[in-house]
């Protein structure tokens, strides 16, 4: 640690929490300030509500886990009494005034102060007006003779002006740590965000990112650093757990941090990617399933899906069945087989043909009369359905269901059919973004992924016709507009919330459109009880989209 009061060592601890485990985070913080101590630290700053982990939901709700919370960060704070570097870590925190999102101050063996959270969020992912109170708008805390601003993740998003009143109040420095979830371009989005407040406060800014998956979300990391004359002066990298400590001088012109790593940040497709991979891992491994299954069918769905999942887990921890049935292509019998060997993944055949007969001939006599047509397909995709779930259940693998969010906007997914599953890596891609994604993985082995090099989801399979190959010489695009037309449609509708009409004047087919809204509104019973799955655009399906299910609103 350093002895000269105008150098300040702060350790930025980018690593993945698990939510609920409190001890484990606790020793995983513990862990984390040995190593900044052995780095020489003064300093160590963990990301928001760190402890709990991120977001805790009604978990806060429960006033025992609120005591295990903050216990935890009173064992932490005795661990400081040994010299080493003091702490800010997130954590819940009540008092006699209410239940708040904050952070601890710990140092010389004591918890120093509490600052509490002032701009909580409620749009999109965040729902904290729900459970937790506002807090007061903060002044700075003093630090081994530093005074530090440290505005909690959305009190820098916000307009409330949280950065301004710290500078103003004598902060000479902002830590932020942060919950913020990933989408497509979201590094873009932050540093902006920093930059905007740097030039507002006219303070450098540290901003601390939490990282790993949690249902839905991703947190991607990316702590970056820029100093108050806008440099960019330590970016770390995203996907990846890290322990790094930043040097700051103290100048005539106040405090900045020297240069220190410069991550060379994923393109747009590679993050997309790690993404998927990282949400599908921490799903499985803290969840505490050992391996997944799914269906292989031949097509792109299942095949990139199955890729994911040996790049998160490794090629023993996967099982793909294929499970053809009459109208089952060799083509697809081919590519299947060749995907499952390409990722070297222990792959079976179990036909269906016994089983969807069975279920015909039960149902002949009900069923007398009528014309054979989509539930005769649906029993198809059940029938695949149940017996994943059997695997399931046998031997305790996680079914992975393979739907794109193409699928799921227009309802072409079969409940309790190939929605059956725990988790869906791919739900909130596109189809176009599926094909774009398949052929980058084919080229590229992004770091951290378990799975092999080289061509993985075999050309064929990017190539031909999709097809749910439910009946004889099927492609979707008989009862859909192409895929590029259908996605920007659905873009427009669920990403833009743009009106028909405006969608119309973009060159689209007004009743395409019409027909495509129709499917989206109806589809929504179904994916209220589809799988989890990664969040990867700025409105995904969930948490991000909550529409009524009962719902004739349309517009024109």
């Amino acid at each position: 640690m350093s002895n000269n009061p105008d150098i300040l060592r702060i350790a930025l601890v980018q690593i993945n929490p698990v939510l609920g485990d409190v001890r484990g985070n606790l020793e995983k913080a513990r862990k984390a300030r040995a190593d900044a101590a052995r780095m020489k630290a003064d300093l160590v700053l963990f990301s928001e509500l760190y402890l709990s982990g991120y977001p805790p939901e009604d978990l806060v709700l429960k006033p025992a886990f609120i005591r295990d919370c903050m216990s935890a960060v009173q064992e932490l704070a005795t661990d400081t009494e040994d010299g080493g570097p003091a702490v800010i870590i997130g954590s819940p925190y009540r008092d006699e005034t209410g239940l708040f999102n904050a952070i601890a101050v710990l140092d010389e063996g004591k918890v120093q102060t509490w600052r509490l959270k002032v701009d909580l969020p409620n749009y999109g992912v965040f729902d904290e007006k729900r459970v937790f109170d506002v807090g007061p708008m903060p002044g700075p805390v003093n630090v081994r003779g530093v005074r530090i601003g440290v505005p909690i993740c959305e009190d820098i998003w916000g307009e409330l002006g949280v950065c301004e009143t710290l500078a103003e109040s004598g902060a000479e420095l902002l830590l932020v740590p942060n919950g913020s979830p990933y989408y497509s371009d979201k590094m873009d989005v932050r540093q902006q965000v920093v930059l905007k407040q740097v030039i507002e406060s006219g303070l450098p800014i540290a901003y601390l990112n939490q990282l790993g998956g949690q249902d839905e979300l991703v947190f991607d990391g990316g702590s970056f650093v820029i100093n108050a004359d806008h440099h960019l002066a330590v970016q770390m990298n995203q996907f990846e757990e890290a322990v790094i400590v930043t040097t700051w001088q103290r100048g005539t012109d106040g405090w900045y941090c020297e240069d220190g790593v410069k991550a060379n940040l994923p393109d747009k497709r590679e993050a997309n990617w790690r993404a998927c991979v990282m949400g599908l891992r921490d799903y499985v491994n803290k969840n505490g399933f050992a391996n997944v299954v799914l269906g292989l069918s031949g097509g792109i769905d299942s095949a990139i899906c199955a890729a994911i999942a040996v790049d998160a887990l490794g090629e023993e921890r996967v099982r793909c069945i294929m499970m053809p049935y009459d109208y089952t292509s060799q083509e697809s019998l081919d590519d299947a087989a060749a995907c499952a060997k390409a990722l070297g993944v222990r792959y079976e055949t179990v036909p269906i043909e016994q089983p969807v007969k069975g279920f015909t001939s039960a149902l002949s006599e009900l069923f007398s009369g009528t014309n054979e047509g989509v539930t005769e397909e649906n029993l198809q995709s059940r029938t695949r359905g149940t017996i994943l779930m059997a695997v399931s259940n046998k031997f305790g693998s996680m079914v992975v269901t393979t739907g794109n969010k193409s699928e799921m906007s227009v309802g072409y997914a079969t409940l309790y059919g190939d929605m059956n599953g725990g988790y869906n890596p791919i739900k909130d891609l596109y189809k176009m973004q599926v094909y774009d994604l398949s052929g980058w993985r084919n080229s590229h082995v992004p770091p951290d992924c378990l799975g092999p090099g080289g061509e993985v989801i075999p050309r064929n399979i990017i190539d031909k016709a999709p097809s749910a190959e439910l009946r004889p010489d099927q492609t979707d695009q008989d009862s859909l507009p192409p895929y590029p037309v259908l996605d920007d449609i659905l873009e427009c509708l669920i990403e833009k919330e743009m009106a028909v009409s405006e969608i119309v004047e973009k060159g689209h087919d007004r009743d395409t459109v019409k027909r495509i809204e129709h499917l989206l509104y109806i589809a929504e019973y179904k994916r209220r009880q589809s799988a989890p799955g990664v969040k990867i655009t700025p409105k995904q399906f969930g948490r991000d989209r909550r529409y009524p299910i009962t719902n004739r609103y349309r517009n024109n």
